[in-house]
């Protein structure tokens, strides 16, 4: 029997209605002190009567959408310290403040300057844009911090437009205000498609299935696939002077994305390059060979994946989903399965890799009983000895597999002590 290194510690949201209001998004960060700040968001048809009685910072017409959570025992017990109006949301520290990033059509941001007790009116970074993204990870270098939102570009996308997404990254100083637009510096970069040459896939079966480049292709009754694409980014600074992709400057950043391609156990890679002026742009990864390099295999990176730097054990551990069944004809797929045989749900694994590139399996997280009952989407964070990963969950009586109905908090004890 396969025995879970971290089952469910706590519950940090449950639906009131699960056949109409869904649990999203979670992300969590921990502070010096060691209270953890979770957040999340809730949708579906339900959420308008759910939130009929609130309007956080005064937004009439505001529906409810994004919440805070704190936790100052180690995940045991939470409680919500506030309400935001946005999605996609990822808690994160810079100087003595704590941020929650999102966007809601264009990106927002909240702060806390007391431990996420109390929170400052939401502020748009940007103005008339279409953003996208997951809780990913942050990544701090020097005095400043980096992570990576997505602009949706292009009205011509029908569906799910991951073809049309530009990775975004963004940097500041962790001591500026990061509630004002000018602390942030963003990125040049091209959409998935714009730099995608499906002639050069030959050889890897990619995409799977016969897409257009821009329309979805029905590959079973009720069951589509949209175009190749990426989306929901990491960023990874490479530390290893060993490695051979190391830049001595500091200035390279590598994107580490989930792939869209209607198979499992690849990413999407890229780079992106800080320039003398301070400028970023966006490149493909280049092999020694001089190949242009867009996928590399990696475990789960068919679905939503969070990577984790350790600087005690100079390891990069990746929270992903465990795929076990991919190669079933959609046509023979039950009816309680999400979406396509690429797109299973609930088992939650961990690995780890000293390059990012060759990951050692070290555990599977959680799983549900059935595919219905999800462990995925999740986000962690270190605190002390131990790994805490808050996961988009499902029990029986979740919608699907996509629209669950619990955030969970799970916690791996001496996390370390899985490298080997």
């Amino acid at each position: 029997m396969v025995r879970p290194i971290a089952p469910v510690k706590s519950i940090m949201y449950q639906s009131p209605s699960p056949k109409d209001v869904y649990a999203y998004s979670p992300g969590i960060c921990a502070l010096e002190n060691g209270r953890l700040i979770g957040t999340m968001d809730i949708g579906g048809a339900g959420v308008p009567r759910y939130f009929k009685e609130t309007v956080p910072f005064g937004i009439e017409g505001w529906r409810g959408c994004g919440q805070v959570f704190v936790s100052d025992d180690r995940g045991g017990s939470w409680r919500k310290t506030a309400d935001f109006p946005f999605y996609h949301a990822r808690p994160f520290t810079a100087g003595k403040s704590i941020y929650v990033l999102g966007h809601a059509g264009d990106l927002r941001v909240i702060r806390s300057d007391d431990g996420g007790e109390t929170w400052s009116r939401p502020v748009e970074l940007t103005q008339g844009e279409n953003w996208h993204q997951a809780p990913a990870n942050v990544c701090y270098v020097g005095e400043n911090v980096y992570l990576v939102m997505e602009r949706i570009v292009g009205e011509d996308q029908p569906g799910w437009p991951v073809s049309c997404i530009q990775p975004v990254l963004m940097r500041a100083n962790v001591h500026d205000d990061l509630t004002k637009r000018e602390s942030w510096k963003l990125a040049e970069v091209p959409a998935f498609r714009d730099v995608m040459d499906e002639d050069k896939t030959e050889y890897f079966g990619i995409p799977f299935y016969k897409t257009g480049r821009v329309d979805p292709c029905i590959v079973a009754p009720g069951r589509d696939c949209a175009p190749l694409g990426w989306l929901e980014t990491n960023v990874v600074h490479i530390e290893d002077p060993q490695h051979i992709w190391y830049d001595p400057t500091g200035r390279t950043f590598h994107l580490f994305m989930r792939a869209h391609t209607g198979r499992t156990g690849y990413c999407c890679v890229a780079k992106v390059v800080e320039q003398e002026d301070g400028s970023m742009k966006l490149e493909l990864e280049k092999a020694p060979s001089g190949k242009a390099l867009l996928y590399l295999p990696l475990p789960g990176g068919q679905m939503k994946f969070h990577i984790l730097y350790d600087s005690e054990t100079k390891l990069y551990w990746l929270l992903s989903t465990q795929a076990t069944d991919s190669m079933i004809k959609p046509e023979c797929m039950p009816s309680n399965r999400y979406g396509l045989p690429d797109n299973e749900r609930h088992r939650l694994q961990l690995h780890f890799s000293k390059n990012c590139v060759d990951w050692c399996f070290a555990g599977l997280v959680d799983m549900g009983e059935t595919p219905l009952q999800s462990r995925h989407y999740a986000s962690m964070c270190i605190l002390g000895d131990n790994l805490y990963v808050l996961s988009r969950s499902g029990d029986s009586s979740a919608l699907s597999a996509h629209d669950t109905n619990m955030i969970t908090l799970h916690e791996v004890e001496n996390f370390r002590s899985l490298a080997y």
